[in-house]
């Protein structure tokens, strides 16, 4: 076999995909395509040129960015998220800087894989960065920054600093939350904790997150309800924090926690509603399917929810 040659650098990487891509193609695939094809075309496309950057890949839900500095990768993720705004589509983006291997085709390196993980880590419509991009932006783009510690990001051996990210003309930030629901007292807050993984395989945690991210999603959308952001709830992933410490973080009244098992083609999901206040369970559930009636299971818990929160 010949030799090939691979390039090394130190770049900012840029990681996105689309939040919920697999329920929405289920939905509405013609619809979700078309709304992909022209968020790429009329605002990813252009914004990447616009700040030096160079698309590495295009994915059926997401892309891959690389860029000569961290301010061009941050203004760039910045610009896409606002021009995004009134697209049906919410896009999850990471930004990290770090060394890539280039081998002609595709980038590789531990730089590549810690942004796609902080893009699995921001809310929908937000934006991720890593510590480094951080030290570097915060004194030269004017944003909103909440400092989210040390993240344990999946084949990474080291914990790694996040921020979450919008630009003063975004939606809320996270540290704006507690705020937020204040001023509404008539609608319950709630916040979805991560699922925990209990297959006994750390492969399966991606599952078990989809399934937090996807009751998220679902809950977001009742307009009985106010739901705290993922960057919010993930912060608690893998901790062991009061009910209570939890409550006054994140400004709810009700936690919803869970597990998921999976083996083979079956799954177990168990979700358990919390009120602050009292530490008392409203209402928990166990559900015993196969993985064809997932979608079915989320949306049962959604609607168990609102009926105990009545």
């Amino acid at each position: 076999m010949a030799d090939r040659e691979v390039k090394r650098r130190l770049a900012a990487i840029l990681a996105a995909d689309v939040a919920g891509y697999t329920r929405l193609m289920e939905d509405d695939t013609d619809g979700t395509v078309a709304a992909w094809q022209d968020a790429r075309e009329e605002v990813i496309k252009p914004k990447v040129a616009e700040y030096s950057g160079k698309i590495v890949k295009l994915t059926g839900d997401g892309f891959l960015v690389e860029f000569p500095t961290v301010q061009d990768a941050v203004n760039c993720a910045i610009a896409i998220q606002d021009g995004l705004t009134s697209s049906s589509l919410e896009f999850r983006i990471g930004v990290n800087l770090g060394d890539i291997i280039d081998d002609g085709e595709d980038i590789h390196g531990e730089g590549v894989n810690i942004a796609a993980r902080l893009e699995g880590l921001a809310e929908p419509g937000g934006i991720m960065i890593s510590g480094g991009v951080y030290d570097q932006v915060k004194n030269r783009i004017d944003a909103d920054y909440v400092d989210l510690g040390l993240q344990e990001v999946k084949n990474v051996s080291d914990p790694v600093q996040a921020y979450a990210i919008r630009s003063l003309d975004a939606k809320l930030s996270v540290a704006d939350i507690p705020a937020a629901v204040d001023g509404f007292e008539d609608k319950p807050a709630i916040a979805i904790l991560p699922f925990d993984n209990l297959s006994g395989d750390p492969e399966q945690e991606y599952f078990s997150d989809g399934i937090s991210e996807e009751l998220l999603n679902l809950l977001a959308k009742i307009s009985q309800m106010h739901v705290t952001a993922r960057t919010s709830s993930f912060q608690f992933k893998g901790k062991n924090t009061d009910i209570s410490e939890v409550g006054r973080t994140l400004g709810v009244g009700h936690i919803l926690e869970g597990s998921v098992r999976k083996a083979g083609n079956r799954i177990r999901i168990t979700a358990q509603l919390i009120e602050v206040a009292t530490g008392f369970h409203k209402w928990s559930e166990t559900y015993d399917r196969t993985l064809h009636d997932i979608f079915a299971i989320q949306d049962e818990i959604s609607s168990a929810i609102v009926e105990a929160l009545k």
